[in-house]
């Protein structure tokens, strides 16, 4: 018989120990597990309940920025400078068009848009969200505005949107006073964020790039508002939540006389040069305009290469601000030398010098010509400043010295910033021993201050310096700065609370402290001189007054741009036109109580000089302001950038 197979016999309550622990510690894990689940919840819905409610506000509300409308700008009468022009673009939202490049050839034929253009909006419209607007043409003219409309029905998804652009009525005959405006760069936004100014910016596409538009930016610009809108996990606008409307920028009403701005323009024709005119009783701009200009609306949209190209390489230089660029005074501070001498007790007014027709320095070979070959004879203070001889200011700047002409020159303004509101300004060059060592690294030689002495040399002056200096001189010594602002206006809520109202403020420009004169007799001395040379039968300024319906005073100069060797004779006709002289005239009005000073330069002229070609374009500006009508009726003038006509008109006599 085989052995007998060994039964296990099962251990029915080891196992049921066994089960229990098992399941005893499955049900701490899942109590644990509980706990933490309900521990976590806690903390989500109670502790930390604000946290994360605001991070989920943040994804779910989005705020998004209004850009304010620019302040407008407007000339001294009211006429309108500077707009804010509604320009449409073309819009679309792909995801709402079937069948997007047949749309997109359709249009291009329907609305004339380039190929080039179609096929760089196929391109870009890969990389944008497709429920997004995309633009596909920036400008419509109102030509393609109405064809559009007319036919809007046959495309779904595609529409026309609005916004506002800088726009100048007057084009080139304002940009190197407004400036312009055009698209925030890099260099922009360092700067704004560098002021603090980078969230108010946050909508703004356009800034202040030069002129009036850049030194009031901050006032034009406005303040930004806020749209706060809800999103859903795909960034679509669901709803508005809430809006806080931008703030307009200011509007500003200048000096500027829009007339005395065509006319000046009108006066300097096609010769390059500059006019500046104010009002020497507070220091208003009247007229600035510099010649060639451009057209600053060119600048708004963005101007193209080739266009800028043109600007850059045109040979009458129409980007630079001529009213704000230092020329050679000429003879017209022979006034101011001649004030210097009266004080000094150098010369009285019956000092007489003999003009032989040229100037020389002991043990020196070179001979200082005068204008006038054979010479002016004998020459008092009077007659210096009607016939302009240059051998009186010879003599009397080396008597002077250039230490004292330049100290007191500096008094007048020269060589240093008028103040003016324009970021533009040169400050010129008012030479000294001190300045030429430190330009120059060379000593002073006396020569040099005889050329000084006519406003020659190194002396350099902007057609605006001179219009201050002399605005100085009228005003025997009160220095009022010379500004383009007038008057601030900005919209308030009224009493009521209840409709905007606009706030004009007039701005108030603090004086320097003035020149004082240790005879103040000598400065009547000075402008009867001037007086002279415009009234007096004879006299350098008077031919082109002649008949005025005003009482006129003034100075002519004209400048030597290049060397002329002891024994060569200028001659206008065979010279480099680049070398001929240049035409300077600074004149006032009344004589008795002045309310207008003028500075005029004209670069490289023909023939003649500031008598011949400077003087009468001050004129034809006086003319203007003292209410001559010098452009007939049936003449009008009409710009291309124009909506309707403007005429020009004789103004009301100021004050």
């Amino acid at each position: 018989m085989g052995q007998r197979k060994r039964v296990a016999i099962r251990n029915h309550s080891a196992e049921a120990n066994l089960f229990a622990r098992r399941t005893f510690i499955a049900f701490f894990g899942v109590l644990v597990m509980l706990l933490l689940l309900f521990s976590n919840i806690f903390d989500l819905e109670v502790t930390s309940y604000e946290k994360y409610q605001t991070r989920s506000n943040k994804n779910r509300i989005k705020v998004l920025p209004v850009e304010p409308n620019r302040g407008l700008i407007y000339d001294r009468n009211g006429v309108l400078l500077a707009e804010n022009r509604p320009i449409y673009s073309l819009e679309m939202i792909p995801e709402d068009v079937k069948n997007l490049e047949q749309t997109v050839k359709e249009l291009g034929e329907l609305l004339e848009i380039s190929a080039e253009k179609q096929a760089n909006f196929l391109k870009n419209i890969k990389r944008k969200r497709r429920f997004k607007p995309a633009e596909l043409h920036p400008r419509l003219s109102d030509h393609q505005v109405a064809l559009f409309s007319v036919n809007q029905h046959k495309f779904p998804g595609v529409f026309i949107d609005a916004r506002l652009k800088r726009y100048y009525p007057f084009a080139d005959l304002t940009t190197h006073t407004l400036g312009y405006v055009a698209r925030i760069n890099q260099r922009d936004e360092i700067k704004l964020a560098e002021q603090g100014l980078k969230d108010n910016y946050a909508a703004t596409h356009n800034i202040g790039k030069l002129g009036l538009e850049k030194y009031y930016e901050q006032q034009l610009h406005g303040k930004v508002g806020h749209q706060e809108v809800e999103i859903n996990n795909q960034g679509r606008i669901v709803r508005t939540l809430a809006y806080t409307p931008p703030e307009s920028g200011k509007d500003l009403t200048l000096t500027l006389d829009i007339e005395l701005q065509m006319i000046a323009k009108r006066a300097l024709s096609t010769k390059r040069g500059a006019i500046v005119a104010l009002d020497p009783r507070d220091g208003s701009i009247l007229a600035m305009y510099s010649n060639p200009s451009y057209d600053g609306n060119l600048f708004v949209h963005g101007i193209s290469s080739k266009n800028y190209k043109k600007l850059l390489e045109n040979r009458q230089l129409p980007l630079v601000n001529r009213t704000l660029q230092g020329y050679p005074p000429a003879s017209t501070v022979k006034p101011f030398i001649a004030l210097l001498g009266l004080e000094e007790k150098v010369i009285t007014p019956d000092t007489r010098i003999w003009d032989p027709g040229w100037y020389q320095l002991e043990n020196v070979e070179k001979k200082y010509r005068d204008w006038k070959k054979w010479g002016h004879g004998w020459v008092d203070l009077t007659k210096s400043m009607e016939q302009s001889c240059n051998v009186y200011y010879y003599d009397l700047a080396k008597k002077l010295g250039i230490t004292k002409i330049s100290n007191m020159m500096e008094k007048f303004g020269f060589g240093d910033y008028t103040g003016v509101d324009l970021h533009e300004e040169s400050r010129g060059i008012m030479p000294s021993t001190q300045w030429k060592r430190a330009r120059y690294n060379q000593p002073w030689y006396g020569g040099e201050t005889l050329s000084i002495g006519i406003g020659q040399s190194y002396w350099t002056a902007t057609p605006l310096q001179l219009s201050q200096a002399l605005s100085v001189m009228v005003n025997k010594g009160n220095i009022k700065v010379p500004h383009l602002l007038k008057s601030i206006s900005e919209k308030v809520m009224d009493e009521a609370g209840e409709n905007l109202v606009s706030v004009n403020t007039d701005v108030i420009y603090d004086e320097k402290p003035p020149i004082e004169l240790k005879q103040r007799k000598n400065w009547d001395l000075v402008l009867d001189g001037m007086h002279n040379t415009v009234q007096k039968l004879g006299a350098t300024a008077h031919n082109a007054f002649k008949g005025a319906q005003y009482d006129a005073a003034g100075k002519t100069g004209s400048a030597q741009v290049a060397n002329i060797k002891q024994d060569e004779k200028y001659d206008a006709k065979t010279t480099q036109e680049s070398k001929r002289d240049n035409a300077m005239f600074v004149a006032f009005a009344p004589y008795e109580k002045p309310e207008i000073v003028i500075a005029v330069a004209i670069e490289n002229v023909a023939i003649g000089g500031g008598a011949t070609n400077a003087a009468p374009v001050a004129r034809q500006v006086m003319d203007q302001y003292f209410g001559k009508r010098v452009i007939t009726s049936h003449d009008k003038s009409r710009h291309p950038h124009h909506d309707k006509q403007y005429r020009v008109k004789p103004l009301k006599k100021a004050g």
